[in-house]
């Protein structure tokens, strides 16, 4: 038989293809292990080569009998000093110098490393000797430079894969040279030119004409991208590029305009979703042309808006820490206009791009210049937020921004504005999920189960509902309505994190300076706040107030939170809130028509809550003495509060019965009215009467008399004392606001007197004045003993008369 050889057969073309990929692969991953490990190896074996031969290389061995050949040529000032070096020889033994004579006669001795520990007779090792391993060392692989390889697309035979590389073309030294001596030669010769020298109106000019040709560049690249976005990505990179001018006469003002050209161009391209990076089998597989161009113009479109985001929090950074690069052109005052541009851009991409990628990364650089030190970039901030808010209608980036709100309020100790804090009033929230019972929380049942289905339907009629319910499905999806409980949980989660800093501020920072904010944020959202937190928030703000340390304004707020409170889910709560009463009768007098003008609103706010919404908890004494004290500071406040505070007792008289006793004379039971008192139930408001409105009828602002007029006579529904409709239907808020006069004008404004009237009553006068002169004539004379002037004053009268 003949022997067979031990080689391995290359696989056929066929068992190949039957081969699994998974297979095909691993054998991929071994060989190329196995190749990296003989790299390393080979690496290793190189480095250990390298260190003997530097070790040899610092070492050089010289047999003894050579440095005795040496020593004798030397001169005799040096033969006192070979003798004492000679002394040890002499007193050895001579089988001891024979042993070192022959030792020394060896390399190996000579070049070992003595501060070694390994024994001087070792045994001979498998490896080769030093001397051995430097022979085998190339001589050029010092001065040889590393060649570097250019990896190429490899090539697939019967055999395997075999990888395709080619080294990369290298200039010689020589040409590098001559490059680099040409490039001085022309900076030579460019500085050896003598610069002319400009006048300033030359400067200006060359100014002018230089920031004319960078704004055309800018404005045919901004054109060129949004007439094809798609096709002309590429040149956002070119237009980024100008935000790094370097030219000092016009670097600041070219900076801005691509700043916000680049906003601009930003807000019109970015589509209407989010953009998600692809995975490793969505690049993998094929598409048509129209799918892989619209992916590069996605994936470059967040790329360069990536670049630009970062270089907007780069400049606004550098402006921050005063830091200025070495290589830049623009002075640090100049920065900061750069910087106030940087956060206006930033705003609007936060209220246009609420959707689109890296928004919440806008939200972390604006939220923190909420509290800058410059007031003009902190209410830029403010306001971009307020904008946000206002038009989330999910609230999905409303919840991103007031986490990060609530965390620098923490991180700062509480030491923020308070407009930061005042932002949270624009929430867009009026329902959320309240705590819900066990039964609701439980999953509802399924309409039929599957057995029912298969029970009670046929099979068609199975496959019908089927069909179906995967259309309402698509259906929904098409439509891109979010759910009402996404909705609300997203609005229950928003409102936990401003309530948990309400809570916090109120706990821990009483004397903040955020307390007004807190107080009036807590009246808005009170009636969303769950029933277990009732008890001790009332306790809390009353509380508050009893403290004396609040503002008049503060003071009201706690009181309308109280009310909201306890008018809402706090009805089944026993709570007696008289204390809120008493405390805002003894404090209304407080107002005036000078600064705390304003605040009759937050008080009118309060009445309605107090009064109108409680009116089967209020008792008449309450109510008469409030109607008595509110007509009474009619007379001390401006027009528009008067108008308010009307239309409140208008109210007043139509929701709770016997009010119309304050408009008889006659006083009805026992005791005298006590308007000293600050008790409303004990004041004995029965006993007197609204002389108030009198007073008001001769108001000099219309709709303060027309009110005036309609309570005078109990505030009827109908007649000829009837409220027009524009009065009666506005709540008093509204009315406050309509007549504000805070633009120190009328309002309503006062009618122009017409032209004709006025020249009728100048021919009168004149005509007047013409038989005066002729009387005074003719009886000059007979009144020789009276002045003229009473005399002439008297015909005046009579004639007028």
């Amino acid at each position: 038989m003949k022997s067979r050889k031990n080689t391995k057969r290359v696989p056929s073309f066929r068992k190949l293809l039957r081969t699994s990929k998974i297979k095909l692969d691993n054998k991929l991953k071994n060989k190329q292990y196995k190749q990296q490990s003989a790299a390393k190896k080979y690496r290793k074996q190189q480095k250990k080569l390298r260190e003997a031969v530097r070790d040899a290389i610092s070492r050089k061995p010289f047999p003894l009998e050579e440095c005795k050949k040496k020593q004798v040529g030397k001169s005799e000032k040096h033969e006192e000093e070979e003798e004492e070096e000679a002394l040890p020889l002499d007193m050895m033994d001579e089988d001891d110098l024979k042993l070192m004579e022959d030792l020394a006669q060896k390399a190996s001795f000579l070049t070992r490393d003595l501060s070694s520990n390994e024994p001087v007779h070792v045994k001979k090792r498998k490896h080769e000797s030093v001397m051995d391993k430097y022979e085998k060392v190339p001589r050029r692989m010092q001065t040889e430079p590393e060649k570097e390889l250019i990896h190429l697309l490899p090539i697939k035979d019967k055999s395997g894969i075999i990888p395709q590389t080619m080294e990369k073309p290298v200039l010689s030294v020589a040409q590098d040279e001559q490059e680099d001596t040409e490039e001085m030669e022309e900076a030579e010769g460019f500085s050896a030119e003598p610069l002319p020298v400009l006048s300033p109106e030359e400067m200006a000019a060359q100014r002018r004409q230089k920031l004319q040709e960078r704004k055309m560049h800018i404005a045919a690249l901004a054109s060129a991208i949004l007439s094809a976005p798609d096709s002309n990505i590429k040149k956002l990179k070119e237009l980024r590029a100008m935000l790094m001018e370097q030219d000092p006469n016009v670097a600041v003002i070219v900076r801005k305009l691509v700043m916000v050209s680049l906003m601009e161009i930003f807000k019109d391209i970015v589509p209407s979703y989010k953009i998600r990076p692809l995975t490793e089998a969505e690049k993998a597989t094929k598409v048509k042309k129209e799918t892989q161009k619209l992916r590069e113009f996605e994936e470059g479109l967040v790329s360069q808006y990536k670049f630009y985001l970062e270089n907007l929090e780069q400049t606004i950074k550098d402006w921050k820490q005063r830091k200025l690069k070495k290589s830049n052109v623009i002075s640090l005052k100049a920065y900061k206009g750069l910087a106030e541009i940087a956060v206006k851009c930033l705003c609007e991409l936060l209220v246009a791009l609420p959707h689109f990628n890296f928004h919440n990364n806008i939200i972390v650089l604006i939220v923190p210049l909420m509290n800058d030190a410059s007031k003009m970039i902190s209410e830029l901030c403010c306001e971009a937020v307020r904008k946000l808010f206002k038009q989330d209608k999910l609230g999905c980036a409303s919840l991103g921004v007031v986490k990060v709100i609530s965390g620098l309020v923490r991180g700062r100790n509480y030491d923020v504005r308070p407009e930061v804090l005042k932002v949270f009033l624009h929430l867009r929230i009026k329902e959320v999920e309240l705590q819900k019972d066990a039964e609701d929380i439980a999953p509802k049942k399924k309409f039929m189960t599957y057995k029912e289905k298969r029970k009670n339907l046929s099979r068609m009629q199975r496959k019908w509902r089927k069909a179906e319910e995967k259309l309402e499905r698509e259906l929904l999806e098409a439509e891109a309505s979010e759910s009402k409980e996404k909705k609300l949980k997203l609005h229950t989660e928003t409102l936990n994190i401003v309530f948990v800093t309400y809570f916090r501020i109120l706990k821990k920072a009483q004397k903040s300076p955020l307390l007004p904010a807190v107080l009036e944020g807590l009246a808005k959202f009170a009636h969303l706040i769950n029933v277990e937190f009732f008890d001790d928030l009332v306790i809390v703000l009353h509380s508050l107030i009893a403290s004396g340390g609040l503002s008049y304004r503060e003071s009201l707020h706690c009181i309308l939170s109280a009310f909201h409170i306890l008018s809402g889910q706090g009805d089944v709560l026993n709570i007696d809130p008289m204390k809120f009463y008493t405390h805002l009768y003894k404090t209304l007098f407080s107002l005036h028509a000078g600064r705390t003008n304003d605040d009759v609103e937050i008080v009118l706010q309060s009445l309605d809550v107090m009064f109108p919404r409680r009116r089967k908890q209020v008792s008449q004494q309450r109510a008469l003495a409030f109607l008595k004290r509110l007509s009474t500071l009619a007379l001390h406040v401006l027009p528009n509060s008067s108008v308010g505070i009307l239309a409140t007792n208008r109210v007043f008289m139509q929701m709770f019965p016997r009010m119309d006793l304050l408009l008889d004379n006659e006083s009805q039971g026992s005791g005298v009215y006590l308007p000293e008192l600050d008790e409303p139930e004990h004041c004995n408001a029965q006993n007197t009467a609204l002389w108030e409105l009198h007073l008001l009828q001769r108001h000099y602002h219309p709709t303060v008399r027309t009110f005036a007029a309609h309570l005078s006579v109990g505030a009827p529904a109908e007649g000829s004392a009837a409220l027009p409709l524009d009065l009666s239907q506005r709540p008093a808020t509204e009315l406050f606001e309509a007549y504000s006069m805070r633009g120190m004008t009328f309002n309503p404004p006062v009618a122009a007197v017409t032209p004709r009237r006025k020249d009728a009553f100048s021919q009168t006068d004149a005509f007047i004045d013409e038989e005066l002169n002729k009387q005074l004539q003719q009886h000059t004379t007979a009144t020789a003993g009276h002045r003229p002037l009473d005399f002439a004053k008297h015909l005046k009268q009579s004639s007028l008369s």
